[in-house]
């Protein structure tokens, strides 16, 4: 049985708020990086080569990314979260130096999959890392206010990206990665607790983690190609899904009989893993009918411009930031979670109901609304299914746990921003997508109208489902006690370098019978 329990270190609040800054400041530009470039692609591509080429700078970004991240977690329960958070960071760095150096569309393009590697990484232990930082019940909290952080940070990314092309360069799409990667660098090296590791006792599962990465990829490039550079009928995207399943199942028989496996089999059995991450993995995808459709219906309909419809997407960030605060300051109140998803995405299929009705109905106003409903309901899910997660493995496990949510999440979007797109295709017919939305016509404009709808009528029942899901989640109350060490004897070297209290101070680890 998989039993919580308590983050390995304890710090004053004062370090403690300078190491989750950094936290936030690492993760940041990863997830910057997945939206700062959409209005750069233009001037790169007139820079460095074809437009049609520019699109793999998204998606080997995305898709070395969601490929890594198992490994990065299961290497950080090894080694140490800590270190590998500073050296995927350093990689991350490195990566957006050269991709800012790039002179060519392959230079820049193998960049972008070196960039995505380590953005795993960073997406993964981060997460993780607040888990050693914090006791069970600040986590809610403290998650919430990554949360908000980058809600903002997916509406602004556009914005931002498009100043920078216009005054600088596009090549400061990436530079402007060094000074906040080197900010957090340093309040990780001097302020974030370093817990002790068991050392390994078996070699690292290459081959599950090849398997792994090898399914990701087919499964994502179909999801790309598909009804776009291919039809979904076709040899390539049908014999992508296939190898995508074949190296799924000789992942599984892989991890069956690994001496140490990427992801336990134990692990997945878990309730509380397989409850989160089914929920994690449909909450994307319908959050994917808001990120990529609302701003397209936006300018078809009430003729905003690109940025002016990004911006109108703001009105969720609003509802994100006010739910996670609430439900984050009530669950280290009194310990208990189970309901915040439930009622967040309740809130998340009405207001999607509301979208399918408004959307014949053009108004900015009437979405903004809704999407504030949207963003209340979306902030008390993604967060708190993480906390429960955390709070329902043991320590040593905790970076792979983190690792397949991710893992989940990503393929999640990645899913769900194909499945949607492709009934948004079907549904539209070819009047509204030739010659861009500045040559629709009225009928093309109806199309889209009723290619949103049939989206959102979709996304509505991905919801209920997720919402049927989260009904299955176990609540294990939260411990409200301060963070004490677990697993093997903290070293005095590694209580002078992450700063904990005296040794006095220290309380003695517990077994897990003694909980």
């Amino acid at each position: 049985m998989i039993t919580p329990t308590d983050p390995p270190a304890t710090t004053t609040t004062g370090a403690r708020r300078i190491a989750f800054a950094a936290i936030v400041l690492a993760m940041l530009p990863a997830v910057l990086d997945q939206t700062i470039l959409a209005t750069a692609l233009p001037t790169i591509a007139a820079d460095l080569g074809r437009l049609t080429d520019v699109s793999w700078v998204i998606s080997t970004y995305v898709i070395t990314a969601a490929a890594t991240t198992p490994l990065w977690g299961k290497l950080g329960d090894r080694l140490g979260r800590k270190r590998l958070l500073e050296i995927s960071l350093v990689w991350f760095l490195v990566a957006s130096a050269v991709c800012g150096a790039a002179q060519s569309i392959t230079w820049l393009i193998v960049s972008r999959a070196v960039q995505g590697a380590a953005a795993g990484g960073l997406m993964t232990l981060a997460y993780a890392a607040v888990g050693d930082l914090v006791s069970a019940r600040e986590r809610a909290r403290f998650q919430g206010y990554i949360a908000a952080t980058f809600a903002f940070a997916t509406v602004i990314g556009p914005l931002i990206g498009g100043l920078l092309v216009q005054h600088a360069s596009w090549r400061w799409v990436f530079y402007v990665n060094l000074p906040l990667g080197a900010a957090a660098l340093a309040g990780l090296e001097l302020r974030l607790p370093a817990p002790d590791t068991s050392p390994p006792t078996a070699r690292l599962d290459i081959p599950g983690a090849a398997l792994l990465a090898g399914s990701t990829i087919a499964l994502l490039l179909a999801c790309i190609w598909g009804g776009d550079r291919y039809a979904w009928t076709s040899a390539t995207i049908v014999g992508l899904i296939a190898g995508a399943l074949v190296l799924a199942l000789a992942f599984v028989a892989r991890e069956r009989r690994a001496p140490d496996p990427l992801v336990p089999l134990e692990l997945m059995r878990s309730r509380t893993v397989a409850v989160s991450s089914v929920a994690l993995f449909l909450t994307t995808a319908a959050l994917f009918s808001i990120t990529v459709f609302v701003p397209l219906y936006l300018q078809t309909t009430t003729g905003a411009t690109p940025t002016a419809a990004g911006l109108l997407v703001a009105p969720m960030m609003l509802g994100i930031t006010l739910s996670t605060n609430l439900a984050g300051r009530a669950i280290a109140r009194t310990g208990r979670y189970r309901r915040y998803p439930i009622i967040g995405l309740a809130a998340m299929a009405v207001a999607l109901g509301l979208l399918a009705t408004l959307v014949p109905h053009p108004s900015q106003v009437r979405i903004a609304v809704t999407l504030v409903l949207f963003g209340f309901g979306f902030g008390m899910v993604g967060q708190v299914l993480i906390v429960a997660v955390q709070n329902g493995v043991p320590r040593t496990q905790l970076g792979i746990a983190m690792g397949t949510t991710t893992f989940f999440r990503g393929l999640g979007g990645a899913v769900g921003a194909a499945v949607l797109g492709a009934i948004f295709t079907a549904r539209t017919g070819t009047s509204s997508t030739g010659g861009g939305l500045q040559h629709l016509g009225a009928a093309g404009r109806v199309d889209v109208i009723h290619g949103v709808q049939t989206v959102f009528l979709c996304a509505t029942p991905i919801a209920g489902v997720a919402l049927l899901t989260v009904l299955l989640l176990r609540e294990v109350p939260l411990d409200a006690r301060a963070p004490t060490p677990s697993g093997p004897a903290v070293s005095r070297r590694t209580i002078a370098a992450t700063l904990s209290p005296p040794r006095s101070a220290v309380r003695a680890p517990r077994s897990p019978e003694g909980r």
